[in-house]
């Protein structure tokens, strides 16, 4: 399995974003502190705030931030949002579909209880739970971690 860039860039776009809470960003911001192009970002961006994850502001003094608190936002729904048109194998491609054995193939059955747990899996973390008391990250992100108490008392 493997994810595909503009999910992988919408994970790194909503964490760069929890990581500067209180700030506006730009899309050169973001293409910057991911290794990604503008345009790439932008169409990631375009979606992004279609799906209500975050806010987008056009103009001179425009750019984007979280729709939500990091708390509300599940990776799941991000991942399920930018995979779901993207079938994982061409049993699940409905009409798309030419593979010979569908009929009598048991396989999509077990491939579709591993994706239902990794799903399941991906739905009990937030995006908080990505970004929360990770100084690493926010070194990273070229932004001074904030430090709340309670990460200040697991330190």
């Amino acid at each position: 399995m493997r994810l595909t860039m503009r999910t992988n860039l919408a994970m790194r776009t909503l964490m760069t974003c929890a990581a500067n809470p209180g700030r506006t960003l730009t899309k050169n911001d973001i293409a910057r502190a991911c290794n990604a192009s503008e345009h790439h970002v932008a169409q990631v961006v375009h979606a992004l705030g279609q799906s209500g994850f975050v806010n987008t502001q056009r103009g001179r003094s425009g750019g984007l931030w979280l729709a939500r608190p990091p708390e509300a936002i599940r990776v799941g729904d991000v991942f399920r949002r930018f995979e779901a048109s993207v079938p994982f194998a061409e049993c699940f491609a409905g009409d798309a579909n030419t593979c010979p054995l569908t009929a009598a193939c048991r396989l999509r059955e077990a491939l579709a209880a591993a994706l239902d747990a990794f799903y399941m899996a991906l739905d009990r973390m937030t995006l908080a739970d990505l970004v929360g008391c990770n100084d690493a990250l926010g070194k990273l992100l070229a932004m001074a971690p904030a430090r709340t108490p309670a990460c200040i008392r697991a330190a």
